[in-house]
């Protein structure tokens, strides 16, 4: 894997980069992330990424000991190491630190923060024109007494064995519910539906889901084209007579969905509020 790593400010080749055993990161999943991708080698939407990453840590009682500008020059200075071309995808990640093994928080005294750097992996064109499979899977979104999901936790399990369910329906995303049986969001984005009214819908983050970063940006798109948007609950009957569905996430930006358990939305092809959105969300991710 090439890609360029720091450890604590200490930045090496991925095969070099090593943290303890004892970091609660690794032991218990005690940590938050942000995933990022670069605009003409920036990474987009940082402020918006950074106070997410403070909100998460605050649910966790995780001190953030950086300001945004020395988590920035950390990104920096590792993408600066990095010698590939092109776009980079960016992984920050902030753990509760070495410790004993207790489940006691001062048992770490100082927390670790490692940032990822490697080659963006630009999704397929062909997704974007013909859009891509989701399936509906048995897995349920943590609910929000147990785990709350707006902690963009480094404990991924939920989200991991959802994806696999899919997978291995030769799916692209995996689609959640939540234990009420609502549309909650995918493993790896936020999902939206285009009802036959034509409102762009989206889950209400009450109903237990990440607050994604580009969900937020869309919503905000949508006001200033016109689009009506509301944040609502719906079922998977809902999915049936939307006119289109989409998917939204840093890496995917906005993607649009052609089918769900190998039925398709709509007329099975890219609706035109996706594109707008997609075009809009382009020039202004920088």
């Amino acid at each position: 894997m090439h890609a360029t790593v720091s450890v604590n400010g200490t930045i090496t080749d991925a095969a070099s980069a090593v943290i303890p055993v004892f970091d609660h990161g690794f032991l218990y999943g005690e940590g938050v992330y942000e995933t990022l991708r670069t605009y003409g080698r920036s990474p987009g939407l940082f402020d918006r990424h950074m106070r997410r990453l403070r909100r998460s840590a605050e649910l966790m009682a995780l001190p953030v000991p950086y300001s945004d500008d020395e988590l920035r020059a950390r990104v920096d200075e590792t993408m600066a190491a990095h010698d590939t071309p092109g776009e980079l995808y960016v992984r920050m990640l902030l753990t509760r630190g070495v410790g004993e093994l207790t489940y006691d928080p001062s048992a770490c005294p100082a927390p670790s923060l490692v940032i990822i750097v490697k080659p963006f992996p630009e999704p397929p064109a062909h997704q974007f024109a013909a859009g891509i499979d989701v399936r509906l899977v048995s897995v349920r979104r943590n609910h929000p007494d147990a785990l709350n999901p707006r902690i963009k936790s480094n404990n991924l399990l939920n989200n991991a064995l959802a994806m696999q369910e899919a997978m291995r329906h030769g799916a692209d995303e995996a689609l959640m519910l939540n234990q009420a049986g609502h549309v909650t969001e995918c493993s790896q984005s936020n999902f939206f539906l285009v009802d036959a009214g034509g409102t762009l819908v989206t889950a209400p983050l009450e109903d237990g889901l990440l607050p994604g970063i580009t969900r937020e940006v869309v919503l905000e798109l949508a006001a200033s084209l016109g689009v009506p948007a509301a944040e609502r609950s719906f079922g998977p009957e809902a999915i049936a007579a939307a006119r289109e569905a989409l998917v939204t996430s840093t890496t995917r930006e906005v993607m649009p969905v052609a089918r769900i358990d190998g039925r398709p939305v709509g007329d099975g092809r890219p609706g035109p509020v996706a594109r707008r959105l997609l075009d809009a969300y382009r020039t202004n991710a920088h």
